[in-house]
């Protein structure tokens, strides 16, 4: 799955930091999960940045049985 544009990102932060809306209602006006607009809020005040984090260690295949 891709990540989601800066340019949503950016939307979502800054409706945000106007503090006139909750992340809930972030989430249902911009159609994405409460998890992402709570974890990409935390990410905005704790880093300074919006970007999508890179991916370190590609994840193992799983094998089937």
């Amino acid at each position: 799955m891709r990540p989601y544009s800066e340019d949503l990102r950016r939307k979502i932060v800054e409706r945000y930091i106007d503090g006139k809306t909750s992340q809930r209602k972030l989430a249902e006006q911009f159609h994405v999960a409460y998890s992402f607009v709570r974890k990409l809020t935390k990410q905005y005040r704790e880093t300074g940045t919006i970007r999508p984090k890179q991916r370190t260690e590609q994840t193992p295949e799983q094998t089937q049985c």
